[in-house]
């Protein structure tokens, strides 16, 4: 059976059977995407340090992180986005997993003019004061174009990392988070003056010894698609990273955040909604499911499964393959203060399996994206999902992650750009010099 005989291998468009999309999208939403590319080291696959021109130690050139920014710069990608998590979790897939966000990016910025940078931080084991000067420094030398990804962790090996036995539980991490993004928020927009901060962790005061940044303030973006994590973009982000896989779950996941958004004060057009989408592209069906078939052979052994197993937060290995996945992981959802796993992952790979009646092999076969969609397919294809996606309002825009770069990047900004454009989704060039300007910051009133 091929991949794409699979039930479920990539998300199907209704544009691709030749029926009209017509939109549905919220008053006052954006006519053009948002696109940025998200740089998982040396590319979304695990075998991509396989690829040619590249090896395991490339993720630490400065030229390879200098080539992959122009090469999305040409494309006029709003953003380039980091990864990161503080630990080395599976270095035989992706030895670029310890990277330190800003000092990668600032190498990207140094080699760029317009792309923005945004890179992925922790708010659980970092200190407010100290990151919302890193994430100033880089948006003054990139010239306005910085943001910061919020995320939280839970991971006890990064807790290890930290000298800390077990991490917070869910709700002190996001009501930690909370706080975290409302001081460095505040330290940013008060940058330049004479006026100190009350900071609540460990008391005290301080302001920052950085001129205000050129864009307002960096911009704010946010990946978590738990309850906590939805209401955290809805009230402080300007941009939320998310990971639906089914079309149905990312209009549903769009509407609570512009919703809670308006609820908060805010407009939803304050929130910019990314979903992630993994790529695989030939120039038929054919040589794109080749070429996937070729990096499952390269990759780590059962990669999809351990994925999957830490996804779900149960070792699958011992369940019948050609089964659903037990009822009681569909049916049953995951207490959020017991389950320490990411719980946005495991809803959204939960419907995916279940609304496809996928058997747990077709489940693992389609699993690419380990818990975002992937496409397989041609660059019509893509054009034709994001198409849908953006139109049906499930997206403002999308976060793509190509397989390899910056062969796979290439691909991207010369095959599948140049669709967009003809269809009016996306612009020829860079319009503001700022990623502020692209994503229309707001500020607020200071505590």
């Amino acid at each position: 059976m091929t991949a794409v005989d699979v039930p479920g291998f990539g998300p199907d468009s209704t544009l691709r059977a030749g029926r009209a999309a017509g939109s549905t999208r919220r008053p006052g939403a954006r006519e053009q995407m948002v696109l940025g590319v998200n740089v998982l080291g040396l590319g979304q696959r695990p075998a991509a340090w396989q690829s040619d021109g590249l090896d395991g130690t490339s993720f630490v050139d400065a030229d390879y992180w200098a080539t992959v920014g122009r090469e999305a710069e040409r494309g006029a990608l709003d953003a380039l986005f980091l990864a990161d998590t503080p630990t080395l979790v599976d270095p035989a897939a992706r030895p670029s997993g310890a990277l330190e966000p800003t000092v990668v990016l600032s190498a990207v910025a140094a080699a760029t003019e317009r792309i923005g940078v945004v890179g992925t931080l922790t708010s659980t084991y970092n200190d407010p004061v100290e990151l919302a000067a890193r994430v100033l420094t880089l948006d003054h030398v990139s010239g306005g174009r910085a943001g910061w990804n919020v995320v939280t962790t839970a991971d006890p090996r990064v807790g290890a990392n930290f000298g800390v036995d077990t991490g917070l539980d869910r709700d002190a991490r996001y009501a930690r988070a909370h706080r975290f993004v409302s001081l460095v928020r505040e330290l940013w927009e008060r940058a330049g003056s004479d006026v100190d901060v009350p900071v609540e962790f460990g008391g005290g005061r301080a302001r920052l010894a950085l001129p205000r940044s050129v864009q307002g303030r960096p911009a704010i973006v946010q990946a978590g698609g738990s309850p906590a994590g939805r209401r955290l973009a809805a009230e402080q982000a300007d941009a939320v990273f998310t990971a639906e896989m089914t079309l149905d779950a990312a209009r549903e996941n769009y509407a609570f955040v512009k919703d809670h958004a308006e609820r908060s004060g805010r407009r939803g057009e304050d929130v910019t909604i990314l979903p992630g989408f993994a790529l695989v592209l030939g120039s038929t069906e054919a040589e794109a499911v080749a070429r996937y078939d070729r990096w499952e052979e390269l990759g780590p052994r059962d990669y999809a499964l351990g994925r999957l197993s830490g996804i779900l937060g149960v070792d699958v290995s011992g369940f019948d393959l050609d089964a659903p996945l037990p009822a009681d992981i569909t049916e049953v959802p995951e207490d959020p203060a017991t389950f320490t796993a990411s719980l946005s992952f495991r809803a959204t790979t939960v419907r995916y399996a279940r609304t496809r009646s996928l058997t747990v092999r077709h489940l693992l076969r389609s699993y690419g994206g380990y818990g975002h969609p992937i496409i397989v397919g041609t660059p019509e294809r893509v054009a034709d999902t994001l198409e849908e996606w953006f139109r049906a309002g499930a997206a403002d825009g999308f976060n793509l992650m190509p397989d390899a770069f910056p062969a796979g990047l290439t691909t991207v900004v010369d095959e599948v750009l140049p669709l967009l454009r003809a269809r009016g989704l996306f612009r020829e060039e860079y319009e503001a010099p700022t990623l502020g300007g692209r994503l229309a910051l707001t500020s607020r009133p200071s505590r």
